[in-house]
């Protein structure tokens, strides 16, 4: 999350729309059997990304070598797989009914038993999420959970989110465990693996802190509560209770209590200061050192001053090791590790330093004396310890190209976790708003050498997936997505360059293309200023902003004609709207509520239609006017999403409702005059449309659905008739009502949103399912005739390039493969391709079409783009050769 989304983010969270947060209707009552495994065999994986979201915690065994953790506040917790150096997701088994147990407030693993690892899961506090809290306990890494319910709930995603870690165990008998709770609920103690849990009744201050008493949604009014437990490991022996415990309290005069005998009695810590809560609490206990982080604010987005402090556990003695000035501040500490082979280093995080960019501070004499990752040599020129490179995840420059002293891409933002391998000194991640970043150089730091900065975050999928299409031709998959926009996906394995600017929407709320002509596309979405529309007329590769009619305050939903000819938009703020051409102006439409759900026939481009409140809307005259439906039966709510079936005119989906009320699927072919509900779909929240099955001459369908007493994602090839479910109880990842689409060209593919796992896509083993990508062609192709070339450098920074290359066929006849080479003279070396494919051996580059754009017609050209790193000179390359030939130059 970027400094420019603060305001909006926190208002949207406290309106519950901020991604993480499903409606209250998307729970149900649990099925009376199991869910069984699915009935067909599919493939699962994710639509590569890379993170996309906050990473509140990093979690390092102290036993094992390379063993370690992630949680994230939505999507779930990781354990790092050092081979192929992957995160591996742990909580994909997650269901529909505890959705909310997909956010992760706390994470530990065992330091006795390295297989066993424990996560406090539950994402809000308040009524947003209806289920309590639990602890899950894992004696197997995590690949497989056993649960204890808790009485009160958790909050993943709540304020000070980013505090802790609240779960801990003790590493002299890892049967004892202790957890903070939020809301008054005080500590929590387990004597038996976390299998059973009561309060510690003695615990003295279950603190009152909140970060806004005036929420009446009970998002920023609850009581952040106890946020951490760190045992003093040499006040014990193997087999027998640690004796010293330190727990920290959201209590800005209260911060720190500890126990000198085993959790039997309590105190204060004399002599700690005040007007502050304490992020974290990290014990060096070689040296005898508690080190404590401190923030005036409970974060992750607030935090305005702050100190670090080292308490002397023998003397009681108490310094303040700041590195700045508290008058220097305008952030708080959180992040905070100590170099277990070093104990004397120590690091911190600045983590509310969201202007020009957060700092890390390292000290190699126990904080007596601090270097910053950057400073200024000359405002407003920075002088970085650091380089970074993005080129496994591009779109971390989120296509900025700010003034100095920001600098793109960014150290981060919100860094609350902050983590030393404590088998490699090298070696430290750190999470931020959109990504993990790691180096294993870090102790370059000390001699005066830059260390590198690179994404540590493959694997990890945390985005939250609002809108989802899979157009007939051109890329196969465009997403809308929460906090990061959205992208254009060319290869599903590969992560895109960029997602959507020109203009960049913090959220993506709604998107669509013209089904005759998939080239036109149109998006809407949230931004802090700026229009909330944007078109594309190459299929999502390069947009433009349209204008916002008067009052629209955010995106809401918008729809393409069948032509691309015209639009129609209901955005936040504004009633519904449609325009004619690319939306520089726009017209109120006439007979249909302000805030209705608009999509669009997909083959009459003058027929719209709208749902909003239990009653269904019709336009022929291309979004002008409206006009509502006698059909009844229909939800009464407005959690409803409906699709119009390509290639039939007027033949209508609608999947929605609520468990107190008509839920389920229903289907039209008259344009909404009438709708049926199909028998035997006990709800459905989503539909969407894939490649007919061989033999079958009606399109796929997909939902997300309650059937036959089981949730899950189903498929049909016979029109509804019967329905086949396709995932299976390890694959099911918490809500997934957001959206669903299948696959045109891909029979079986099916596109999943998520709520924090990203997009997640199956393939069924009956027909292969293929391969996630674009696909070459095989052998190289030798097209004919004259060929020309542009190759231009769209964007450069320190280490890396991006540039934009397209290859014209300036023959005679047409090609139906391609394949371009050239010579790089500086070493430049090829990191991702978008829109094609590559190989490259030594200064050789090779790039190749993928399945889609093949064919090149004469006179028509291809356009392909492609990241790349580079050092010292980045020269063009002088010569391009399609084949044998030759190409000129443009």
């Amino acid at each position: 999350m970027r400094r420019t989304r603060l305001l909006t983010a926190v208002v949207a969270l406290a309106a519950g729309l901020l991604a993480g947060t499903p409606p209250a209707l998307a729970t149900a009552d649990a099925p009376a059997a199991p869910a069984p495994l699915a009935a067909e065999s599919y493939t699962w994986r994710n639509a590569r990304i890379d993170g996309g979201g906050f990473v509140p915690g990093i979690v390092f065994n102290r036993k094992e070598k390379n063993l370690a953790y992630a949680r994230t506040d939505i999507g779930g917790a990781y354990r790092w797989q050092e081979s192929s150096r992957t995160w591996t997701p742990l909580l994909d088994s997650v269901g529909w009914n505890e959705w909310g147990h997909t956010g992760v407030v706390s994470l530990a693993s065992d330091p006795v038993d390295p297989d066993k690892v424990f996560a406090a899961v539950g994402t809000y506090t308040n009524s947003w999420d209806p289920t309590d809290g639990a602890v899950l306990r894992s004696a197997d890494r995590g690949a497989s959970w056993q649960k204890t319910d808790l009485p009160f709930k958790l909050g993943g995603n709540m304020p000070g989110r980013g505090m802790g870690e609240r779960l801990a165990v003790d590493p002299n008998k890892d049967s004892v465990l202790y957890l903070g709770a939020p809301s008054g609920k005080g500590l929590w103690r387990s004597t038996d693996s976390g299998v059973t849990w009561s309060q510690v009744a003695n615990f003295p201050n279950v603190r009152t802190y909140v970060q806004d008493p005036s929420d009446t949604s009970g998002y920023a009014s609850d009581n952040q509560g106890i946020v951490w437990v760190t045992f003093d490991e040499s006040t014990g022996t193997a087999g027998t209770a640690t004796k010293t415990i330190y727990v920290g309290v959201a209590d800005q005069g209260n911060a720190v209590y500890r126990s000198t005998d085993a959790g039997a009695t309590w105190q204060r810590l004399a002599g700690q200061p005040t007007g502050y809560l304490a992020h974290k609490g990290v014990l060096d206990a070689v040296n005898g050192y508690l080190y404590l982080a401190y923030s005036d604010k409970g974060g992750p987005y607030d935090g305005g001053k702050g100190r670090l402090y080292r308490y002397a556990t023998a003397t009681g003695a108490w310094t303040d090791i700041s590195p700045v000035a508290e008058a220097d501040t305008y952030y708080g500490f959180s992040g905070l590790t100590v170099d277990r082979q070093h104990p004397g280093t120590v690091m911190a995080s600045a983590y509310s330093s969201w202007w020009p960019d957060t700092q890390i501070f390292r000290s190699t004499n126990s904080g007596t004396t601090w270097t910053k990752a950057w400073d200024y040599s000359s405002y407003p020129t920075r002088d970085n310890r650091y380089t970074m490179d993005v080129s496994s995840v591009p779109w971390l420059t989120w296509g900025a190209d700010p003034a100095p002293p920001e600098q793109t891409p960014k150290l981060g933002w919100m860094t609350e976790a902050l983590e030393i391998d404590p088998f490699d000194s090298d070696r430290m991640m750190y999470g931020t708003g959109a990504t993990i970043y790691g180096t294993e150089d870090l102790t370059k730091w000390d001699s005066g050498a830059k260390f590198t900065v690179r994404p540590v975050v493959q694997g990890l999928e945390e985005t939250a997936v609002n809108d989802l299409a899979s157009p007939p031709s051109g890329a196969p998959l465009l997403s809308a997505l929460g906090d990061i926009g959205g992208f254009r996906h060319t290869d599903l394995t590969k992560v895109p360059a960029m997602m959507y600017t020109s203009p960049n929407f913090t959220t993506t709320t709604s998107l669509d293309y013209a089904e005759k002509d998939p080239n036109t596309v149109v998006r809407a979405g949230d931004q802090d200023s700026g229009p909330h529309v944007a078109f594309s007329t190459d299929n999502g590769a390069h947009w433009f902003a349209g204008t916002d009619p008067s009052g629209v305050s955010g995106g809401g939903t918008v729809a393409a004609a069948a032509d691309g000819s015209r639009f129609v938009w209901s955005p936040q703020g504004a009633g519904v709207q449609y325009t004619t051409g690319f939306g520089s102006s726009w017209s109120a439409s006439s007979g249909i509520p302000a805030g209705a759900v608009v999509e669009s026939d997909r083959v009459d481009p003058k027929t719209f239609y709208g749902f909003k409140s239990g009653k269904f809307y019709v336009s022929s005259d291309g979004g002008a006017t409206f006009t509502a439906s006698a059909a009844t039966g229909l939800p009464s709510g407005d959690s409803v999403r409906f699709k119009a079936l390509p290639g039939a005119k007027g033949d209508v989906w609608l999947a929605g409702g609520a468990s107190d009320g008509a839920y389920g699927l229903w289907h039209s072919t008259d344009s909404g005059a009438t709708f049926a509900k199909l028998p035997g779909v006990e709800q459905a929240d989503t539909i969407g449309f894939g490649k007919a099955a061989p033999g079958a001459s009606y399109q796929t369908l997909f939902t997300s659905a309650r059937i036959g007493g089981v949730r899950g994602i189903f498929r049909s090839t016979d029109k509804g008739a019967s329905w086949t479910r396709v995932n299976d109880d390890a694959h099911q990842w918490g809500w997934t009502g957001g959206a669903i689409t299948g696959d045109p060209r891909v029979y079986g593919r099916v596109y999943v949103a998520t709520n924090g796992r990203g997009i997640v896509y199956g393939d069924t083993s009956d027909t292969g399912g293929g391969s996630g990508g674009g696909g070459g062609t095989d052998p190289t192709p030798v097209p004919t005739g004259a060929c020309t070339v542009t190759y231009k450098v769209t964007n450069q920074w320190s280490g890396g390039f991006q540039a934009d290359v397209r290859l014209t066929n300036s023959g005679s006849g047409a090609w139906t493969g391609w394949s371009l080479g050239w010579t790089f003279a500086d070493g430049q070396k090829v990191s991702q391709v978008w829109n094609a494919e590559h190989t490259q051996s030594g200064a050789a580059v090779t790039v190749r079409n993928v399945g889609w754009n093949a064919t090149v017609a004469a006179g028509s050209s291809v356009s392909f783009g492609f990241t790349a790193s580079w050092s010292g000179t980045n020269t063009k390359p002088t010569a391009f050769t399609l084949g044998d030939r030759t190409c000129a130059t443009g």
